[in-house]
């Protein structure tokens, strides 16, 4: 692999990194509108929490793609986080 070939995966891996923190956080503050009281803002913290689903299932496939290029799976930091769920009524 080229020093460029190398340099573009090497963002590659920088861009999709990115984008992985900022779902997560996405995701963490769409748990945080589910436990609102007001039923429009539970409604859209499970939309956002669907969509981020359908972003996150993509941004697999990229990191897929990223280890066929460097020929080894990227490593990827896993986020992990506590949620805890009640029924509000």
């Amino acid at each position: 692999m080229t020093a460029k070939e190398q340099q573009l995966t090497e963002l590659l891996a920088l861009s999709s990194r990115s984008i992985t923190h900022l779902t997560a956080a996405i995701t963490s503050m769409s748990f945080d509108l589910l436990r609102s009281t007001e039923p429009s803002t539970r409604a859209a913290g499970s939309r956002m929490i669907a969509r981020m689903e359908a972003v996150s299932k993509e941004l697999d496939r990229q990191w897929k793609l990223i280890g066929d290029l460097t020929e080894e799976p990227p490593a990827r930091t896993a986020v992990i986080e506590e949620v805890q769920l009640r029924s509000v009524t």
